[in-house]
């Protein structure tokens, strides 16, 4: 399976995606290969700015600054011994060893740079997954998506217009209600859930007058049995139970079935009033994956070996989110599930296992180790397993699963940041949140 590489100039990598998986993988490959012109370096995306994806729902709730906690690819590349370029992905010549970039407009439509070709010598495709809405009627239309920034910005400025309308009718009037519904119980929509009920509470004690924190009515509506279907039960039942406490309204065994501009309309038939709707159910690959050549699963995910291989091309390697990786040898082998803690785990094999493609020596397959998980609920709570040798299987709640999560996120800062400057940045947060309003208000 392995390809050295012959010519003289050092092997060109190409990473598409700066997701988790992608930056990191490029950030790490630029310290060590990068860093000894050992290998070249490029990293693609359609945005200048890194966002860790577990934070946009709090982004959407306005508790977490975007520009804040973003990273600017340019520097980081310059830092980091990588090359970054912006661009989408739009096409693959297998033949001629290139991708095609679409051509990038301003914000007026006029192009700024054209459609080109990025020649490799290896790829890698990190370019996570998008929402899916299983094709449900009126979902395009009228639901907003967490999958970027700018949606979740997006959502914010909605769900602050609301206030700003309930707000202006003044204390006298009879409260408007807001009534918001999220479509799929899965981490990101029980998190979304707490951060928003939080972000209610912060902001009737701003003197937001004419709206109470029970004035925003949140349904969380879910297709399977429960909460958190993914995971443990005994996860997903204090979390309903947390959520249920906050007065979130949890419908769960019942799909929706059409989505109108004010309403949601389930399969038994039961109405939901809702003018603000965020679909959080479901994920695929993004639509581009299907039309390049390579072999790719009904959600749109790149078929690959247990060494991050396309099964189509061994120069191609695809991890986290968009690759269907299997978690064993069997013929009907589980896929490892999409979730940050496995594309962290592919971009360090990934990372180890580029090494010894240039040492020529073969390549390592991929094993997935569940090290649990964890679910944030605001500043009420959080509650998750971690599991390992040293732990075994233990359950956490409230603070100590906080903790916990946080340092997920520090973990991943210190990947792409090195030790010290994490911990700087850990003091400049500790500093900032004294001074700042704790919610984002504009």
């Amino acid at each position: 399976m392995s390809h050295a590489h012959t010519s003289s100039s050092p092997p060109h990598i190409v990473v598409v995606g700066g997701g988790a998986g992608g930056l990191e993988l490029a950030t790490r490959l630029g310290r060590s290969l990068g860093r000894k012109n050992k290998a070249r370096i490029t990293l693609i995306d359609a945005n200048m700015t890194h966002i860790w994806k577990p934070l946009l729902h709090e982004v959407a709730a306005g508790s977490l600054n975007s520009t804040e906690d973003e990273l600017n690819y340019v520097a980081q590349a310059k830092w980091n011994h990588f090359h970054f370029q912006l661009g989408r992905m739009c096409g693959l010549d297998r033949e001629r060893r290139e991708i095609q970039l679409e051509p990038i407009a301003d914000e007026q439509g006029s192009e700024l740079i054209p459609s080109r070709c990025i020649s490799y010598d290896y790829l890698v495709i990190a370019v996570g997954s998008t929402t899916n809405d299983f094709n449900t009627p009126g979902a395009n239309a009228h639901c907003l998506f967490l999958d970027t920034r700018t949606q979740a910005e997006r959502f914010h400025r909605r769900l602050l217009n609301q206030y700003m309308k309930a707000h202006a009718r003044g204390v006298d009037m009879t409260p408007e209600k807001i009534n918001l519904a999220i479509i799929g119980a899965g981490a990101t929509g029980v998190e979304l859930a707490a951060e928003l009920h939080h972000a209610a509470r912060l902001l009737s004690t701003y003197g937001m007058e004419g709206i109470n924190p029970e004035d925003l009515n949140i349904h969380l509506i879910e297709a399977s049995e429960r909460v958190l279907p993914a995971l443990p039960e005994r996860i997903s039942e204090p979390v309903s139970k947390i959520l249920k406490d906050l007065g979130v309204r949890v419908i769960t065994g019942s799909p929706v079935a059409e989505i109108t501009a004010d309403a949601l309309i389930l399969k038994n038939g039961q109405s939901i009033p809702a003018s603000l709707k965020v679909w959080a159910a479901g994920i695929r690959g993004p639509g581009f994956l299907a039309e390049l050549g390579l072999s790719t699963n009904r959600i749109q995910q790149i078929h690959v070996h247990r060494t991050l291989q396309s099964v189509d091309d061994p120069r191609i390697f695809a991890f986290g989110d968009c690759a269907a990786c299997p978690m064993d040898d069997s013929e009907n082998s589980p896929m490892v599930p999409p979730r940050a803690q496995a594309a962290h785990q592919q971009a360090s094999l990934m990372f180890k296992n580029f090494k010894r493609l240039l040492a020529d020596k073969p390549l390592q397959a991929f094993e997935y180790r569940d090290y649990g998980s964890l679910i944030s609920l605001s500043s009420f709570s959080a509650v998750g397993n971690l599991m390992g040798n040293l732990t075994g299987n233990v359950m956490l709640e409230g603070k100590l699963a906080r903790m916990f999560y946080v340092s997920l996120y520090r973990l991943h800062q210190m990947a792409l940041y090195g030790v010290s400057r994490t911990i700087l940045l850990m003091l400049s947060d500790q500093i900032g949140r004294s001074t700042e309003p704790r919610l984002k208000l504009h």
